[in-house]
């Protein structure tokens, strides 16, 4: 490859923000609507159940993600991580999501990254207008291509780095205060 991309990306589904920030919305008037026809006692009862949802709804619209820099990739779906170097990719393909082959014979579909590839399609005034499902796929595979390309060591040692498996323990963390507040609710009720 001639033309190195430059700086990192951060691919993930356009309308999980979106679907977040309405859910957040509403949460916001329900809690606000039992303080006002309620207590703030019957809000604190009321809210790790809203909270609960909005952690889901966080967890399958937002939170899937592919992160692609010089050296590698970060890929999250659902709460499960995974961070390689470049040189761990042996197949890089985009066919339903982006999919990649791990040198260790795990291939690793990526649920929050770009779509799948439609046709591209030509404009009336004769110019061809290009998915962004292909253009993602054309960045990613350039930047995998570009880190191989190099010898070992010019890329850095992120380019080398191992395959490294992990929980979002931040989001988890969070499902945990959620699920003692909803016990705590329950016990105050009963």
């Amino acid at each position: 490859m001639d033309q190195m991309p430059v700086g990192a990306r951060t691919y993930r589904a356009p309308t999980g923000i979106a679907v977040l920030v309405a859910c957040a919305a509403i949460a916001v008037f329900l809690l606000g609507d039992a303080v006002i026809r309620g207590s703030w006692g019957l809000m604190l009862l009321l809210a790790p159940w809203v909270l609960l949802v909005l952690w889901l709804i966080y967890v399958i619209s937002v939170v899937s993600m592919v992160h692609v820099d010089e050296e590698g990739a970060r890929v999250q779906n659902f709460l499960r991580r995974t961070r390689f170097g470049w040189r761990r990719v042996t197949e890089l393909d985009l066919r339903w999501q982006l999919d990649f082959t791990l040198d260790d014979g795990r291939s690793l579909a990526c649920w929050g990254g770009p779509g799948r590839i439609q046709s591209p399609r030509m404009k009336r005034s004769g110019e061809l207008n290009v998915p962004q499902s292909l253009q993602t796929l054309t960045d990613v595979r350039a930047r995998w291509e570009n880190a191989i390309e190099r010898p070992a060591g010019a890329v850095g040692e992120g380019a080398d780095a191992p395959i490294r498996r992990s929980w979002d323990w931040p989001a988890l963390g969070a499902l945990a205060v959620i699920v003692v507040w909803a016990a705590i609710a329950i016990a105050v009720t009963r």
